[in-house]
């Protein structure tokens, strides 16, 4: 097997177990971040895996518990990007790749009326996790970090 094909394997057994983990917004779930700096971080998480809970987000929501944030799971490769519409919290959101790389961590502001601004990583992504805004930089969490959803 060429890396090619070891690459496109291993995304495929990552997707499928992100899926498999995290399939209908189950309770308990949870992201480990592999920091740079050998620390782990714990957060505890909705899983938006549906076209429904994906576009609702964490719209209308006054708060966010410290150590908690939502995962976007998508079924394929993503382009584009988020936006805060009737989101009432600032976030943070990491765009995370097929191998649970983060590529990409953007700070978004609540938005009430159109047109809201789009947070576009400018990268191809498969899912994306949104934290309170800074939280990231408080936990050490960088780009290039690893993410992996437990139960």
């Amino acid at each position: 097997m060429n890396s090619r094909s070891a690459a496109r394997l291993s995304a495929a057994l990552l997707s499928t177990a992100l899926l498999a983990v995290g399939c209908g917004g189950e309770e308990g779930s949870s992201v480990r971040i592999e920091t740079g700096e050998g620390e782990d971080v714990s957060v505890d998480v909705e899983i938006a895996d549906s076209e429904r809970e994906r576009t609702r987000g964490l719209m209308n929501r006054e708060s966010l518990a410290e150590d908690a944030g939502m995962l976007f799971l998508f079924e394929g490769e993503q382009t584009g990007g988020f936006w805060m519409k009737d989101t009432l919290i600032p976030l943070s959101i990491a765009f995370v790749g097929p191998e649970g790389r983060i590529l990409r961590i953007l700070d978004m502001e609540p938005c009430r009326a159109d047109p809201c601004p789009v947070y576009d990583p400018g990268v191809p992504y498969r899912s994306a996790l949104e934290v309170n805004q800074g939280a990231f930089a408080e936990w050490g969490v960088e780009e290039g970090d690893r993410l992996t959803l437990t139960r």
